[in-house]
């Protein structure tokens, strides 16, 4: 089988389109630049299929290499033959090829082992054939010094046919089906963890039983979680008639003595070998999907939240609310630049809240500010109501903003280096001031899993979490494009063909020569070489620049293509670029070239109708119920404004104005079945939501979206 055939049998692509995106993954294009740049070569293939295509090829490499030491592992025991040799290069499956190894695979000593010793194989195999009919008389001669009497010799035969049949590839398929289609995952509480004031978000798991096929991931991992916390012990389990019953009818040809040896070893190999083996198997390959499935939601929250609408360049004030330690304030310019910080205490203790509401005024009218922007915590609301009271001269929009990793931030490297004469109270505030201008810009510089819109995050596999997440920062980035003499080095890592270290070198570079007047400046920057500039050109953009169609997507290898299209039209290229009127009338077809094929065309002419259009929709005021506080203001039947703030498998978090978001569970988003959240709702949409339940032990809210 060639890799080709491998990814076909996945994927419904042609071969041609196939081997021209392993192509250009082969020579160092980004998933983005293929995806937007290279529609003509792969035949339209988006990101979600390269990024398909890329990891089945990586698959495929994996399992040729581990054919490769599987092959050379059996050739070093001098155990190889042609017939095993043609059964490994045949297959393409890793857990058959493991299975295929597994009597060679180099281990502690085992019972087989020991009874192999005391030269007990010659029996083994005379009862596996199943064919004499005087067992009874054979046994006595294979009693010698190391094996005493007919029972242990018995014993040992076992051994070594328990093992024959754990390695047995027909047995192990088969109960894996049996386990795939009708095992059950089951916990019970670990007694003496029972009364621990922490094991009571894991009661429900105290004595659980549940089809581990149909088990949503969320409540998996929960009870995974609950069990490597030592409050629950798990356990896989299959109907145990029923799985040896297929074993003897898959071994046992024969009704003799034989077969009752044959008999006591199936119940030993499966209790001993093959139970724990497949049991563990099948959780394994069930926690496998669970994380994929949570790794799948986190990553459109992710998504959402990166591509969440701005406000845009606006000077901003923002506020980082507090009761003792006050309200920090900082004041940013329409770059995001500090301005001018302080703290006011409008709250208790102090309540100096004339004198809050005075400083707020003055810098408002003194910085010229457009917007507000107050962080969602503690006392969140009640920073807000004050703000609300303020009489200012003119009238700034004021928004509340999530807050989630700010802190992280904060504290963290890339803050230092941006603001290293401040403490973590005023990077925090900038934070929340900058998120709500350029969510995508600011949210870049926090680890994806502290901003809090995961499920079960630190669970899952790590690994597979991170690519995947790195993936989702990378395409919104590129999909946005960013502004490449103001974005950070955090933002500009993810661009297509950059890179940590070249972001790094661009902000020294723009540091040191000032702004750059056009994409062609980037080959001017320190080791960034064709390659990366081929990769990264058209995801930066110049505003006021020395050449208009730097300000859009159009990529520098098309510009000779644009330029021909205003000449054609009697046009500079500044009146080609936004005159909806001229580019109707240009015919596509005229201007394919050998490399520049009419799919790239018509992306050329949408760009230039529409150039440096933001994907991402313009940021909404909202407000609270002004009634509502605290948990206690709450009571069943209300219906109040939210914000949806975090979307799991089993339905949404939303933002009612106070501390505790409530759960709209799955089956109360709307009337009629839902199957997935997303198609519902959106992180940061605006919803009405009605008060179902309150529970303040536990500080739950249940919520539903039907208010009828």
């Amino acid at each position: 089988m060639t890799q080709i055939t491998y990814i076909q049998n996945v994927l419904p692509i042609s071969e041609k389109n196939i081997q021209a995106t392993l192509q250009l993954l082969e020579e160092d294009n980004t998933v983005p630049f293929i995806a937007r740049y290279r529609k003509d070569v792969t035949g339209n293939m988006d990101e979600i299929q390269i990024e398909q295509i890329a990891r089945l090829n990586q698959q495929f490499a994996e399992i040729i290499k581990r054919k490769e030491s599987i092959l050379k592992s059996i050739a070093e025991q001098d155990a190889i033959t042609p017939e095993l040799t043609e059964k490994i290069e045949a297959s393409f499956i890793l857990q058959e090829l493991e299975d295929l190894y597994l009597p060679f695979k180099k281990r502690r000593k085992t019972r087989a082992d020991a009874a192999r010793e005391k030269g007990l194989e010659p029996l083994a195999k005379i009862i596996m054939s199943q064919k004499t009919q005087e067992l009874s008389t054979l046994v006595p001669r294979y009693i010698n010094d190391k094996v005493t009497t007919e029972e242990e010799t018995l014993q040992g035969a076992r051994d070594i046919i328990a093992e024959w049949i754990n390695e047995n590839l027909y047995v192990r398929k088969g109960l894996r089906r049996l386990f795939n289609r009708t095992a059950n995952i089951s916990s019970k509480v670990v007694k003496a963890k029972k009364e621990d004031e922490t094991a009571r978000k894991f009661s429900q798991y105290f004595d659980w039983e549940e089809n581990l096929s149909r088990i949503p991931s969320h409540r998996l991992l929960a009870m995974l979680r609950a069990e490597s916390e030592g409050y629950v012990k798990t356990n896989i389990n299959i109907d145990k008639e029923e799985a040896i019953n297929y074993i003897e009818k898959s071994v046992i040809k024969s009704h003799n003595e034989c077969s009752a040896q044959i008999s006591i070893a199936i119940k030993d190999s499966y209790k001993r070998l093959l139970e724990p083996a497949i049991a563990n198997e099948t959780l394994q390959e069930a926690k496998t999907k669970a994380d994929e499935k949570a790794i799948s939601i986190f990553s459109e929250n992710l998504r959402q939240l990166l591509l969440a609408p701005p406000l845009g360049e606006k000077r901003i004030l923002a506020i980082d609310p507090g009761y003792r330690s006050g309200c920090k304030v900082v004041c940013l310019d329409e770059n995001g630049n500090l301005l001018h910080n302080e703290t006011i205490y409008p709250h208790a203790p102090q309540h100096e809240t004339g004198m809050a509401m005075k400083k707020i005024r003055s810098m408002v009218s003194a910085y010229k500010i457009q917007a507000i922007s107050i962080g969602n915590g503690t006392a969140s609301r009640e920073t807000e109501f004050f703000i609300r009271k303020i009489a200012f001269d003119t009238s700034p929009q004021v928004f509340v903003v999530s807050e989630a990793g700010a802190s992280v931030y904060s504290a963290s490297k890339t803050a230092r280096e941006e603001f290293p004469e401040y403490d973590v109270t005023v990077r925090g505030a900038i934070s929340i001031g900058r998120r709500l201008a350029d969510p995508l810009a600011e949210l870049v510089k926090i680890d994806p899993k502290s901003i809090g819109v995961g499920q079960y995050q630190h669970d899952v596999d790590q690994t597979l979490l991170k690519n995947e997440l790195d993936s989702t920062v990378m395409k919104c980035v590129n999909l946005v494009g960013i502004n490449l003499n103001t974005a950070s080095k955090s933002l500009l890592s993810y661009v297509s063909g950059i890179g940590e270290k070249m972001a790094e070198n661009i902000v020294n570079y723009r540091t040191e020569n000032g702004a750059f007047e056009n994409r062609q400046d980037l080959k001017k920057v320190p080791r960034l070489g064709e390659k990366a500039f081929q990769q990264a050109a058209a995801f930066v953009r110049i505003i006021q620049g020395n050449n208009p169609l730097d300000n859009s997507a159009v990529h520098p290898e098309a510009y000779p293509v644009a330029r021909k299209i205003a000449k054609d039209l009697g046009l500079h290229i500044t009146d080609l670029i936004g005159n909806k009127e001229a580019i109707s009338k240009i015919q596509p077809e005229k201007y394919v070239t050998e490399t520049i094929g009419i799919l790239t065309i018509r992306d050329l002419l949408k760009e230039l109708e529409k150039p440096g259009l933001d994907p991402r929709k313009t940021a909404k005021i909202f407000e609270f119920d002004p009634s509502v506080k605290s948990l206690k203001d709450l009571k069943p039947g209300m219906v109040l404004p939210g914000i949806v703030n975090n979307i799991t498998a089993f339905g949404c978090f939303v933002d009612i104005g106070i501390k505790e978001s409530g759960l709209v569970h799955v089956s109360q988003l709307k009337k009629g079945f839902v199957s997935d959240v997303n198609e519902v709702v959106k992180l940061h949409q605006h919803v009405r939501v009605r008060v179902v339940e309150i529970d303040e032990a536990r500080k739950r809210i249940q919520l539903s979206m039907v208010l009828d």
